[in-house]
């Protein structure tokens, strides 16, 4: 199957201005919607969620029926998300993923909410396998409250991802466990926000990538957004550094917009592959 298969639920994002659809399906799939590619997407929601209408026209959806979809109210303070979790909609397994999409070659997990069986990434041994970590290192209290947690799975799940993407947020800044993670995978890349990114290959000195500076309106999904731009564009090049300055420069246009309406516009695209 020549599409790539994301893994992970949808959200409901409840904002100021209603629901929104969020999630990194949506905005990594979006970004990659924007690259030329074909989707597949395995998911979970109430079938009847009114966002599920903004994903990407172009993605075939594959959805696991749930009494309610995973549910984010997300605030920032001071450059730090504040996440509470209202609901969760069905943990996916490998049993949820259709026949035909089994011979897919690259395969994305995208948890949110740590919905995403590890085991995963031993069903794809022939594709080209990545995630991004954050749903896998998150968990959250009565109140819904988000918080770190430390990941089990870690130290078999890492080095069987081709690449793997996490926010330097996702573990607090915690400098020994991203070394920690830079060591297990063979390819890992923390982004730093208006930082830029750092890239972990293994074998080579980190590689850190510089950020333009532009105003930021809304940094949600900004990271999903790299994640989807260097899925495809590896994809195609296998170019690391290349890949990831190009990941960068959308990622850092797409907080200029609200929403997902920051996905890459052509005009993005042409300009960052050609510059």
């Amino acid at each position: 199957m020549d599409a790539f298969l994301l893994i992970g639920h949808v959200a409901r994002d409840e904002t100021p201005s209603g629901a929104k659809l969020g999630g990194t399906v949506a905005y990594a799939g979006g970004a990659m919607a924007a690259l030329g590619a074909s989707l597949c997407l395995l998911s979970s929601a109430q079938p009847a969620e009114p966002v599920l209408a903004e994903l990407p026209a172009r993605a075939a959806l594959h959805l696991i029926p749930a009494q309610q979809t995973t549910t984010f109210i997300n605030r920032y303070e001071g450059g730090t998300r504040r996440q509470t979790l209202l609901g969760r909609a069905a943990p996916l397994t490998v049993e949820h993923v259709p026949a035909a999409w089994h011979t897919a070659q690259v395969v994305c997990l995208c948890p949110l909410a740590d919905e995403v069986d590890p085991l995963f990434v031993r069903a794809f041994p022939n594709a080209l396998r990545a995630a991004t970590l954050q749903g896998w290192l998150r968990m959250w209290d009565g109140q819904g409250t988000v918080r770190r947690k430390a990941w089990a799975e870690a130290d078999w799940v890492l080095p069987q991802l081709d690449f793997a993407v996490l926010s330097e947020e996702d573990i607090e800044r915690d400098a020994a466990l991203e070394a920690h993670y830079a060591a297990l995978a063979p390819l890992l890349i923390v982004t730093r926000a208006e930082r830029g990114c750092t890239v972990y290959q293994r074998g080579a000195p980190p590689l850190h990538i510089a950020a333009p500076q532009v105003s930021v309106v809304d940094a949600t999904g900004a990271g999903d957004v790299f994640f989807g731009v260097f899925s495809v564009l590896y994809h195609q090049t296998h170019h690391i550094q290349r890949t990831a300055e190009i990941a960068v420069q959308l990622a850092s246009q797409s907080v200029t917009r609200v929403g997902l309406a920051g996905a890459p516009t052509t005009a993005e695209i042409q300009a960052a592959l050609g510059s």
